[in-house]
């Protein structure tokens, strides 16, 4: 039976026992109050009420519905009190997605998040499928590049990420500092061997440095490090985590990419304090974050 529109109708006709007071109640007109009260009544084969001129009294069906009414209005009285109790409680489970490459950016405010709520239990999805917010896949996510277009999410500009080529200083002892593009024909690469790699920079590589120069190539991230940090060749990094690894050089510091990120929340569930409190953080850190990048270049 799918006739919850006329069932509320005839509740409130019941409960107010005119047409009029229902029409006004429910914020309808009055012939949308009869033509609910009488489709519902030729659906259940019953009449509901006695027609009397002050009004509308109640027969036994009308007094059983009254009764199954009330008891289905105070359910839902209950349950959206404990749907806010649980979302007031801050604990469960907070799901994430995002690239590998954003967790740097985020452990600081995830680790402030379970100070103050040890109760929540951060799940943390890296993975560069795309999860819907919309199938409760996660509570939040952060997309990496083009600004998402779902017209059910909002979505807040997050720290930028810059990618650059960088090389260990022990290899550019032995090969030099190239200054200009040309004088990466000069060099030994590390590549990205995934066919499949979608950020502009690898694009850029592969039209740009011949297959003769790529040293070694993997679909790692971790890999492609460390044989940057071996000596084996250029390679592109990410700003954020070879300034945090002794011996890098940044090489060719004009050859970079920016790419922006972005904070995904479904709009049904933006305003819950769950995802209020760890945007609240969030904030906080990546601003913290970046006037210390400000400060230290």
């Amino acid at each position: 039976m799918n006739n919850w529109n006329e069932i509320k109708t005839a509740f409130m006709v019941i409960k107010h026992g005119t047409i009029s007071r229902a029409a006004q109640e429910l914020g309808i007109h009055r012939a949308t109050v009869l033509r609910h009260v009488d489709a519902l009544e030729q659906e259940l084969g019953a009449k509901l009420f006695i027609r009397q001129p002050l009004g509308y009294l109640p027969t036994d069906a009308g007094k059983e519905l009254l009764r199954i009414a009330k008891i289905t209005q105070e359910q839902f009285s209950q349950f959206s009190k404990r749907a806010k109790a649980i979302d007031g409680e801050l604990e469960g489970d907070f799901v994430i997605s995002s690239l590998d490459i954003i967790s740097p950016l985020l452990m600081p405010a995830i680790k402030t998040f379970q100070d103050r709520h040890p109760k929540i239990i951060v799940d943390y999805q890296s993975s560069q499928d795309i999860f819907k917010l919309e199938y409760g896949q996660a509570h939040m996510a952060i997309r990496t590049g083009v600004k998402p277009t779902e017209a059910d999410y909002v979505c807040i500009p997050f720290h930028d990420i810059t990618v650059g080529f960088y090389a260990h200083s022990d290899y550019l002892k032995h090969h030099g500092m190239p200054h200009t593009l040309a004088q990466f024909i000069n060099h030994h690469f590390i590549g990205n061997n995934d066919i499949n790699a979608k950020p502009i920079m690898h694009r850029w590589m592969k039209d740009n440095i011949p297959a003769q120069q790529i040293r070694l190539q993997s679909s790692s991230r971790e890999v492609q490090t460390q044989a940057i940090i071996a000596g084996l060749g250029i390679g592109l990094m990410l700003k954020h985590d070879a300034k945090n690894i002794p011996g890098l050089v940044p090489v060719l510091p004009q050859q970079h990419w920016t790419i922006n990120n972005w904070i995904v929340t479904h709009g049904d569930l933006h305003r819950t304090e769950k995802i209020q409190a760890f945007l609240a953080i969030l904030k906080q850190t990546t601003y913290q974050n970046h006037v210390k990048e400000i400060l230290e270049a």
